[in-house]
């Protein structure tokens, strides 16, 4: 995976980035539109230039306009995330942060929810086998 994906998002990155995503592709005045307590034009122009240095997103010019697009894929950016949340607060263990999230809404989770998790790690226990 590219290294400058695991530098993390600021706040407002993560923001630009869903909106992004969400929408396929936007000018800066659109991003600007679409967060909460809007920064500047200059100052989202100014994350959208720091996002393409850490290779999240490319623009295209449309005219005198920049449209900026995902450079990432989604399922890329997700997985990445979750790596550096791993590394940062779990010391890289997917069980703690599994038993973490367990811990905080096993009690909200319907019987459904808790049969579909149950199915993916019995899927992941025949694909990897057992390991100690």
């Amino acid at each position: 995976m590219n290294e400058k994906l695991q530098n993390g998002l600021s706040r407002r990155e993560r923001q630009i980035m869903d909106i992004l995503y969400r929408d396929g592709k936007a000018t800066a005045a659109e991003v600007r539109e679409g967060l909460p307590e809007s920064p500047s034009y200059s100052a989202v122009r100014a994350l959208l230039r720091i996002l393409e240095e850490k290779n999240y997103v490319r623009h295209e010019e449309d005219g005198p306009r920049y449209v900026y697009v995902p450079k990432v894929p989604r399922e890329a950016a997700k997985k990445s995330a979750l790596k550096h949340v791993l590394n940062t607060f779990f010391g890289g263990s997917a069980e703690q942060a599994v038993a973490a999230l367990l811990d905080d809404s096993a009690s909200r989770m319907s019987d459904e929810e808790l049969q579909r998790l149950q199915r993916m790690i019995d899927r992941a226990r025949k694909q990897g086998g057992k390991r100690s």
